[in-house]
């Protein structure tokens, strides 16, 4: 089938972009503009440098509390971006646990732990165990895990697939990345500004009641995902059995904002109507 509601994407102000809808038994429901044409996804990074991190976890090559990062900090902490890790520096502004700090720092530091734990560099850490696995073949990651990353609509949307239903990893270990991790904790979701709460997974960040948010107004609670500021996002709903990525080539902003959320509804109101 085809979903009509993603050619919307063409109204978008970019120069090109691209997006496609999958369930989670791999069927591809429909995709528009160029998906085997490599982006850069800035933070949409972070979800499949997590899905490494928790590959080292299930293998036993590192713990999820145990310490990692600034002190009294863990590994839970830096998928949480609850550290107390600086935005873009590697200084502590607060305890561990306390605030729920955004930190693309804090995914540097868990590079570094499992590079350490494996002896093997994140990098190739992350195609040996995710990439590799799932066939995804067109992304790579040429720096920092947590925004220098570069795939493919295609390759992204295999990786939703495996979220929905977990083969490298234990579904318990997936259940546990949606989940709110030190519920209550209060940040500022870059873009969108300061919500309370500002509730996040281990490397994903959860929906709930957010407002605004850069999903649709008839998204799930359940929802969970990640944007990046390169004008990219991928979202996996629960309630509606499908996740969603598009991938453009134009920096995050007021487009962005305006933009993506009602094309979230069309696409989840096709679907309903099915």
């Amino acid at each position: 089938m085809s979903l009509n509601s993603l050619a919307s994407i063409e109204n978008w102000p970019v120069p090109t972009a691209a997006a496609g809808v999958v369930r989670a038994d791999g069927t591809v429901l429909g995709t528009h503009g160029p998906t085997a044409r490599p982006f850069p996804l800035a933070s949409v990074t972070k979800p499949l440098a997590a899905y490494a991190v928790l590959v080292a976890y299930e293998e036993g090559a590192i713990e999820l509390d145990a310490p990692a990062g600034p002190p009294g900090a863990t590994v839970r902490h830096l998928l949480a971006h609850t550290s107390g890790l600086a935005f873009d520096e590697h200084r502590v502004t607060s305890p561990p646990g306390e605030r729920r700090l955004y930190s693309n720092a804090g995914f540097e530091q868990l590079g570094d732990h499992v590079a350490k734990a494996t002896d093997i560099p994140f990098a190739e850490y992350l195609r040996q165990a995710v990439l590799a696995p799932l066939g995804m073949t067109r992304t790579t990651l040429e720096g920092s895990p947590a925004k220098d990353g570069v795939s493919t609509v295609d390759d992204l949307l295999r990786f939703a697939a495996e979220i929905q239903a977990p083969r490298l990893l234990d579904p318990r270990t997936v259940a546990e990345a949606m989940t709110v991790q030190y519920p209550g904790t209060k940040g500022v979701l870059p873009g969108y500004g300061h919500q309370n709460p500002n509730d996040w997974g281990l490397g994903f960040e959860i929906r709930d009641s957010k407002s605004p948010h850069w999903t649709g107004a008839s998204s799930s609670p359940r929802t969970f995902g990640h944007f990046g500021q390169s004008g990219t996002f991928l979202w996996i709903d629960p309630a509606a059995g499908v996740s969603c990525v598009a991938l453009t080539d134009r920096a995050f902003g007021p487009w962005a904002i305006e933009s993506w959320p009602p094309f979230t509804d069309a696409v989840l109101a096709e679907l309903r109507a099915v």
